[in-house]
């Protein structure tokens, strides 16, 4: 078991070592998220919607 006060040193120094991203990627990557959700959204709503209309057609 490690000493408290090595360990938060350790702790620091690995903290020091990240390498946050900058406003524009933070921007983009959002964007991007938003892009893809809205994507998946209208594909699986195409999907479901030719699922509907095959049961529908053999049901009815």
């Amino acid at each position: 078991m490690a000493n408290p006060l090595q360990f938060l040193q350790q702790v620091r120094s690995e903290t020091a070592k990240v390498v946050w991203p900058t406003r524009r990627e933070v921007l983009l990557t959002t964007v991007m998220v938003f892009i893809m959700a809205a994507l998946t959204s209208v594909f699986f709503f195409l999907v479901d919607l030719v699922i509907r209309s095959g049961l529908q057609a053999v049901l009815g």
